[in-house]
């Protein structure tokens, strides 16, 4: 017998919840804020309006469907199931954050702060809910099917991110590794990292890189199974190049680092609570993911 769906509802807390942790009581915090010329009542408002989303998308659940909440700070001790439906309350970021440790299940994004937000991946308002749980639990529930990049070391750690993953060095030293893609010879490099995303991606960071250095790759859509990646600052050098600077990977291909630093970490989506730590001679190989988002359009 099938388990019924269960809605896994993910948050994040507010800053206004982060303000109480810190300082104790609302009056603390409102001191605080006010010194530094921001309203507590202003944050307050935000933290109740997240409050009421989060509200309204529980009591739409089905009463049929089992349900669950689970914060930000806890995603990587949960584990999801194959009946999950997984309603993400809060920002585009929070979708990000929580695609890393998902295997197919649909994404409902809920915009929990309209007109804050982008609404790239947060596309739905809490008043939707009713109708969208049912029907992403439904077959053939129309999706987008968003690309992910991967990054796999040589003794087995794994990394996913719906953004772009980044190699580099954990503060302010430079990196030393060689650059490895197909068809090309490999190059040693110093560099303040390398940076490997999606077409999701391409709406941030990585675009930024690209405006920086008016590259003329084409950057790829958040459906399209490309990758661009770009290195950061390159240093040429005696015994470090600088001919391999930006690229873009297809399905099937890779771009490959071998460490010749101390210390190297990658981390997904600007999470560095979980990196991969890299040390010399290790290598770490970054591709197209096997793994796609499904965010409910």
């Amino acid at each position: 017998m099938s388990l019924a769906p269960r809605a896994v509802l993910v948050h994040r807390r507010t800053e206004y919840e982060e303000l109480l942790a810190r300082h104790g009581t609302h009056g603390q915090a409102a001191f605080f804020l006010a010194a530094r010329g921001r309203s507590a009542d202003e944050v307050r408002e935000r933290h109740e309006r997240t409050r009421r989303a989060l509200a309204a998308v529980a009591g739409a659940v089905p009463l049929t469907w089992r349900q669950t909440r689970v914060e930000r700070a806890d995603l990587d001790r949960f584990l999801f199931g194959p009946e999950d439906v997984v309603v993400v309350v809060g920002q585009d970021g929070l979708v990000a954050n929580t695609a890393k440790y998902l295997a197919g299940q649909p994404v409902v994004g809920i915009d929990a702060d309209p007109g804050r937000n982008a609404g790239v991946l947060v596309r739905h308002r809490p008043a939707d809910a009713r109708r969208l749980l049912p029907y992403a639990a439904g077959p053939g529930a129309a999706s987008d099917e968003l690309t992910m990049v991967a990054a796999a070391t040589d003794d087995g750690q794994r990394l996913l991110a719906l953004n772009e993953i980044y190699v580099g060095p954990p503060g302010h030293q430079t990196a030393r590794y060689t650059l490895d893609t197909e068809g090309a010879d490999p190059e040693p490099q110093a560099s303040s990292g390398v940076l490997a995303g999606t077409g999701t991606g391409a709406t941030g960071w990585l675009r930024s890189l690209w405006q920086q250095r008016s590259s003329a790759l084409a950057l790829p859509s958040p459906t399209e199974p490309r990758l661009a990646w770009f290195v950061r600052e390159a240093w040429p050098s005696p015994t470090t190049g600088t001919s391999r600077v930006e690229g873009v990977l297809g399905a099937g291909q890779g771009l490959r680092l071998t460490v010749e630093s101390d210390r190297l970490v990658a981390f997904g989506d600007g999470v560095e609570s979980d990196t991969l730590d890299l040390t010399w001679g290790q290598t770490v190989h970054l591709t197209v993911a096997d793994t796609r988002l499904r965010l409910i359009g």
